[in-house]
């Protein structure tokens, strides 16, 4: 079993992790401020991700994988316009569950780990190359 080829790989796999969840929360924040052409209808419902342990069977290592991405099923909160398009019979308009400062917290949050995981990549490298060094 390689011990050096086992970091690279669980590093890899947080940094893909962490990138899927770039992708969602830059999903969410595009979406921020959209709304429903139609009078009553839904509009962009938050997207969130969760993430699962994931062996590796070759090395038995412990790794992370996304386990589903779906949709945050919170109430929408209401605002009255009633000259709005998409508003409903009494003059309300559903606005987006998504919260821009949620998003970002979460946005710093993925990015964080994914330098964390890139940083144990580059640990895991250097171990290698001061081994191969020393080899010589």
């Amino acid at each position: 079993m390689d011990f050096l080829k086992s970091i690279a790989s669980i590093a890899a796999s947080g940094m893909r992790a962490q990138g899927e969840r770039l992708k969602v929360v830059s999903e969410n924040v595009a979406n921020a401020n959209s709304m429903s052409t139609e009078p009553g209808g839904d509009p962009y419902r938050r997207k969130t991700i969760s993430f699962a342990e994931a062996v590796d069977r070759a090395s038995g290592s412990s790794m992370v994988a996304v386990a589903a991405v779906s949709r945050d099923m919170s109430e929408f909160e209401l605002s009255y316009d009633p000259a709005h398009p998409a508003a409903d019979e009494q003059g309300f308009i559903k606005m987006t569950n998504v919260n821009p400062l949620l998003e970002m917290a979460n946005m710093r949050e993925a990015s964080r780990s994914y330098e964390a995981n890139m940083n144990m990549f580059e640990a895991g490298r250097d171990m290698r190359n001061r081994m191969i060094d020393l080899l010589k």
